[in-house]
């Protein structure tokens, strides 16, 4: 288990320090997640470990939001005087979500091999 938290860190703190480096509008830990994922795909998928580590930590996820969710009091004031520009770019945002997840959801299925039935199972 150390050793994986010890993975899931340094993925984190390399993410950190090319934001930071790079002085990117993209935070470190999305970084590091995607060369987490490029690094697993290499690798060939992760180890039981690293599997059993983030099991447990997804099982305890929503301990993790209560830091946002106090970013967010914080900022109360600011989200009140500025609640429709957040509102708009909520539902765009969510809008263009399900739409690049159906396009590239479509775009996958059109590329499974045909089976003699056809019916693409």
């Amino acid at each position: 288990m150390i050793a994986a938290l010890t993975l899931l860190l340094v993925f984190q703190l390399a993410g950190e320090v090319i934001a930071r480096a790079l002085a990117l509008p993209v935070p470190g830990p999305v970084i590091g997640m995607a060369l987490l994922f490029l690094a697993l795909m290499l690798r060939g998928g992760p180890g039981e470990d690293l599997r059993q580590t983030s099991g447990q930590l997804l099982q305890h996820l929503s301990l993790l939001f209560v830091p946002a969710g106090t970013g967010i009091v914080i900022y109360g004031d600011r989200i009140a005087a500025e609640w429709l520009p957040l509102l708009v770019a909520l539902f765009l945002s969510t809008f263009l979500a399900l739409a690049v997840t159906a396009l590239v959801l479509k775009a996958l299925i059109g590329k499974r091999p045909k089976t003699p039935t056809g019916d693409g199972r």
